[in-house]
C-alpha cells in the first residue's frame, strides 16, 4: 500500500470464543466534512488476519483516501464483512485510525458481533445517548438481537433471575483457565494428602498435619478458641453484614443481670444498652430451613459486649429462637470446651447464611440478572454500558460454571454444607424477597438500618470503616461520570434505553417476558432524576467489587480449619450445660474427605481472578472527559489504599481483605 501511508488502520479482534473470522473485510473512512474514502479491503498478504485476541495493522495509501479533506478529522468508520471462509463470525473490540500526515489518532470502540453484509457505522469515541445517535436503527437492531441471546430463567422456584443459556461471547477468554474440578485434583495431588482422604479425625493435631506448602496454615487455626477472634468474625471477616446495635434485649433471648454481671465490666444490662456497648446477631432467617437428612442447623442469637479496650466479646449465645430448658443461654463462664463447641455451632449457622446469602445470593446471583438486563437494554454505545461493562467481566461464566460444578445434585454444597443444595436455594429465595437495593445494597443505609452508621459506635468494625471509603469513592466516580451525559433532566427522561433498563430491573421474575425483580430500586422502574441513577449504579459497582471481595476472599482463612468456622457439623448441638471434651469437638467435625474438599474449593475461590478495581481488563471508555473521571477514581483508590494500610498499623488485628490491591473489578471467581 506504499512506503509512506497516509493512514494506518488497526483492528483488534476480541478475545472471545469464535471471535476470529476468515471473512473478507472492507472499510470506508468518513471525515467531518461529509466526505468518504474509497472502499478499502483490509487484507495483509500471506497473513491470517482477524484471529481471536489479535490486533492487525493495515496501511492505506493516498489514492484510496484522496476524497477526504487533507487535514480533516475522521469522524466515523463504516465497515462490513462477507460470509466467506469456514470461520466468518467476528467480534470486533475496536478500530483505530492514525492520520500519519496530521499525527492524529481516532478511536472507534466497537464491542460488537459483526453480521455478514451489514454495514456498521461507528463514530469517533462512540459514546452517545440513543436520542443523539444518528444510527438509531442500527442500534435498536443490535439490541433486538441481544434480547434474543440474553434471556432470563429461574434455575429453581424463587431464585433470582439467571441466564437461560450462556452466550458464547460470555465464555472465559483463552488466558483465563477456570476448571474447578481439574484444579481440585491438582491441589490434592500436589499436597500428597491421599492418605488422609478417609475416616474421621482422631485428634486436633491430625488436622494440623494437613497444612504445608499446598495448604498454608489458615489464620483461624491459631485463634479459633479465642473470644476476641469470635467477635472479630462478626466485624472483619466474610460475613460482616449481620451485627447490629442492640437497643433492647429481645424477649426471645432472656438474658439476665445475674448471667452477664461478670462480663459487663461493672455495668448493668441497661447501662450497657444506654452506652451503646451491646450488639446483637440474630439468624432468625434460618428458621425451619431444610437441612440434609441427619443434620441440624441451629437458628441462633448471640450477644456481644464492647469492652473498655474497644474490643468485641461474645457474652451470650442461644442456639435456637425459642427459649426453654433444652435451649439454654450459653455463657463464656460455662465450661470452656462447652463454650467453644457452642461457638462452633453458632458459626456453622453463620456459614450457612454466608454461603447462601452474603456470598452467592446477594452478589453472584443478584448481579447476574443485572448483567442480563444491561446487555438486553443498553447499547455498547451507551455511556452507562461502558461504565458497567468492566464490572461484569466473566460474571455469567463463573455463575454458570459454579452452579453446574458446586451446587449440582450431590455436588460440593451437598457434600460440605449442612443445609445442602435444597436448603441453600430455599434460603436464597427467602433472602431476595427481603433484600432491597436502596437499603441492603446501599452501604450507608444498611449501616443506618443496623444502628451502626455512627463511627463512634463499635469502633472495631473494620469492614464498615474501610468499605465506606470505597462506597463514597465509587459514588463520587459515578456521579461525575453520569453528570457528563445527563446535564439536563430532559436527557434522562428522553433516554429510552436507560428507562427500559430501569423498568426491567424491577420487572417481576415470574413475568412472561421476565425481569430482574429487584426490590428497592429508586424510581421503581422510572428514572426522574440523576440521583436515582447514581444510587443504582453505585450499588451495582460496589456489589460486584467490594461487597463480593469482602464475602469471598477470607474464605480459606476461615473455613480452612474446620473447628474455626465449620460449614458442616455432625450430631446434635448442646442442649444442656454439661462439661464437654475435645472428643466432643472431634465427633462434631466433618470427616477427612469433607475437610479436604473444603480446603481445596476455598483455596480456589479465595484466589483473585481479575485485575484490581479501577485497573480495567478491557477499556470501554475513550471519551477524554470520562477518562479524566476514571483517572480521578484511580487516584482516590490509591489514597484509600494508603489510608487502610495506615489504619492496619493501629489495629490489634489488621483487616487486609479490602485493600484496593486485592479488590477485583468483577465477580470472576
Amino acid at each position: 500500500m506504499g512506503k509512506n501511508p497516509h493512514f494506518v488502520i488497526n483492528v483488534r479482534t476480541g478475545d472471545r470464543k469464535y471471535a476470529g473470522t476468515d471473512a473478507n473485510v472492507h472499510i470506508v473512512l468518513h471525515d467531518d466534512a461529509g466526505n468518504r474514502s474509497d472502499e478499502i479491503r483490509l487484507d495483509n498478504f500471506l497473513h491470517d488476519d482477524f484471529e481471536r485476541g489479535q490486533e492487525d495493522r493495515f496501511e492505506v495509501g493516498d489514492r484510496q483516501v484522496s476524497s477526504l479533506e487533507k487535514h480533516g478529522r475522521v469522524d466515523q468508520v463504516e465497515f462490513w464483512r462477507d460470509d466467506a471462509g469456514l470461520g466468518s463470525g467476528w467480534f470486533v473490540e475496536k478500530i483505530t485510525v492514525e492520520n500519519r500526515r496530521t499525527n492524529r489518532l481516532y478511536v472507534f470502540p466497537v464491542f460488537r458481533w459483526i453480521r455478514p453484509f451489514d454495514h456498521y457505522f461507528i463514530r469517533h469515541l462512540d459514546t452517545s445517548l440513543p436520542q443523539d445517535d444518528p444510527h438509531a436503527q442500527q442500534r435498536e437492531k443490535e439490541l433486538e438481537e441481544k434480547r434474543g441471546t440474553y434471556t432470563y430463567t429461574q434455575k429453581a422456584p424463587g431464585l433470582p433471575a439467571q441466564i437461560h443459556t450462556l452466550p458464547s461471547d460470555e465464555q472465559f477468554s483463552s488466558d483465563y483457565k477456570w476448571d474447578i474440578m481439574k484444579k481440585k485434583i491438582q491441589l490434592v495431588a500436589r499436597s500428597k494428602l491421599n492418605h488422609l482422604l478417609s475416616g474421621s479425625w482422631t485428634t486436633l493435631v491430625d488436622i494440623m498435619n494437613v497444612y504445608g506448602n499446598t495448604f498454608p496454615r489458615p489464620r483461624g487455626a491459631d485463634r479459633w478458641r479465642n473470644d476476641l477472634y469470635f467477635g472479630l468474625q462478626r466485624t472483619s471477616c466474610q460475613n460482616p453484614y449481620l451485627i447490629e446495635l442492640c437497643k433492647a434485649i429481645p424477649e426471645k433471648f432472656p438474658v439476665t443481670h445475674a448471667m452477664l454481671e461478670p462480663l459487663l465490666e461493672g455495668l448493668t444490662i441497661q447501662q450497657a444498652l444506654d452506652g451503646r456497648r451491646l450488639f446483637l446477631c440474630d439468624l432468625h432467617v434460618l428458621q425451619d430451613l431444610s437441612v440434609k437428612p441427619g443434620f441440624v442447623c441451629c437458628v441462633p442469637m448471640s450477644l456481644f459486649f464492647l469492652d473498655k479496650d474497644d474490643q468485641l466479646k461474645p457474652v451470650a449465645i442461644q442456639l435456637f429462637q425459642t427459649p426453654g430448658p433444652d435451649n439454654p443461654i450459653f455463657l463464656p463462664t460455662d465450661d470452656e470446651t462447652l463454650w467453644t463447641l457452642v461457638k462452633m455451632w453458632y458459626n456453622n449457622a453463620d456459614a450457612v447464611h454466608h454461603q447462601s446469602l452474603a456470598h452467592l445470593g446477594f452478589t453472584h446471583l443478584l448481579m447476574e440478572g443485572v448483567v442480563i438486563c444491561t446487555n438486553r437494554q443498553l447499547s455498547p454505545s451507551h455511556p452507562v454500558f461502558k461504565l458497567l461493562a468492566p464490572h461484569f467481566l466473566y460474571l455469567l461464566a463463573i455463575n454458570t460454571r459454579g452452579v453446574e460444578t458446586l451446587i449440582s445434585e450431590n455436588g460440593w454444597v451437598d457434600k460440605t454444607v449442612t443445609v445442602g443444595k435444597s436448603g441453600m436455594f430455599e434460603l436464597i429465595s427467602r433472602g431476595i424477597n427481603i433484600w432491597r437495593l436502596d437499603v441492603h445494597g446501599t452501604l450507608p443505609e444498611d449501616l443506618k438500618r443496623r444502628g451502626l452508621d455512627d463511627p463512634k459506635v463499635l469502633p472495631c468494625y473494620h469492614f464498615r470503616d474501610d468499605a465506606l471509603l470505597f462506597y463514597h469513592a465509587i459514588r463520587k466516580y459515578v456521579t461525575s461520570y453520569v453528570d457528563l451525559y445527563y446535564d439536563t433532566p430532559e436527557k434522562l427522561a428522553g433516554d429510552t434505553e436507560i428507562q427500559r433498563w430501569a423498568a426491567e430491573l424491577v420487572m417481576p421474575r415470574d413475568n412472561d417476558k421476565g425481569g430482574c425483580g429487584l426490590l428497592g430500586v429508586p424510581g421503581n422502574g422510572s428514572l426522574t432524576c440523576t440521583d436515582q441513577l447514581v444510587t443504582i449504579l453505585t450499588s451495582i459497582i460496589y456489589t460486584c467489587s467490594v461487597s463480593h471481595a469482602a464475602a469471598n476472599f477470607p474464605q480459606y482463612d476461615e473455613y480452612g480449619f474446620p473447628p474455626n468456622y465449620p460449614a458442616m457439623l455432625r450430631g446434635q448441638p448442646p442442649t444442656n450445660k454439661e462439661p464437654r471434651t475435645d472428643k466432643d469437638i472431634l465427633n462434631a467435625l466433618p470427616d477427612r474427605l469433607t475437610t479436604i474438599d473444603m480446603l481445596t474449593i476455598t483455596t480456589i475461590l479465595s484466589r483473585k481472578g481479575t485485575n484490581s478495581l479501577g485497573d480495567f481488563e478491557v477499556q470501554y471508555i475513550f471519551d477524554p472527559r470520562a477518562m479524566a473521571v476514571v483517572e480521578e477514581f484511580r487516584r482516590d483508590l490509591k489514597k484509600i489504599g494508603e489510608e487502610i494500610k495506615e489504619r492496619n498499623t493501629r489495629r490489634l488485628v489488621p483487616y487486609t481483605d479490602l485493600d484496593p490491591a486485592v479488590v477485583p473489578n468483577s465477580i470472576s471467581i
